[in-house]
């Protein structure tokens, strides 16, 4: 039974430098370890789900957020690093993976043994898609070298929270 990873939010509006929400060079230095897990995850026949920001002009995430990953811009394109992997991309416009895309849908047909979530920023997409995947009773894993966000205190908030009140599995390094 192939895992299913999703790859939250690699997008250059979040990965490079000058755009408005930017998560910093703390976040890029996931890149190469993300990188290797899809690459290991693929070998292995999983199946790579690259969730992205897509917003519409006037969404109202706007009124919390900078404008950030409008639909059709280079913010929302996934960052080049990672960009030449197969896999299927889906677009979101909330929080969550799951908020109003086939997610769902797809991850019922695949059946996978568990899902894999990496990305950033891990104190909102990332826990917010591991929170609805355990809701499901998904066997969740976190691999703490593959998730980052710009704020320091709120990234390991919440992969204690992911951990102790979610019930997903943290793996990998535990350096970040």
């Amino acid at each position: 039974m192939a895992n299913a990873v999703l790859v939250i939010d690699m997008l250059k509006g979040f990965l490079e430098e000058g755009n408005p929400l930017y998560s910093g060079p703390e976040a890029r230095k996931i890149i190469p370890a993300t990188e290797k897990l899809i690459k290991e995850e693929l070998d292995r026949g999983s199946k790579v789900f690259f969730v992205a920001d897509s917003h519409e002009e006037k969404d109202l995430e706007f009124e919390m957020f900078p404008p950030h990953c409008i639909k059709g811009t280079s913010e929302s394109e996934i960052i080049e690093e990672l960009s030449k992997y197969p896999g299927e991309r889906i677009n979101k416009k909330r929080y969550s993976a799951f908020y109003n895309t086939d997610l769902d849908e797809k991850l019922a047909a695949l059946k996978p043994e568990k899902i894999i979530v990496c990305g950033v920023c891990s104190n909102i997409c990332v826990l917010h898609t591991v929170a609805d995947a355990r809701n499901r009773d998904y066997k969740v894993e976190v691999p703490v070298d593959c998730v980052a966000s710009f704020d320091k205190e709120a990234h390991q908030w919440a992969l204690k929270h992911m951990q102790a009140i979610l019930g997903a599995a943290l793996t990998r390094g535990e350096n970040q």
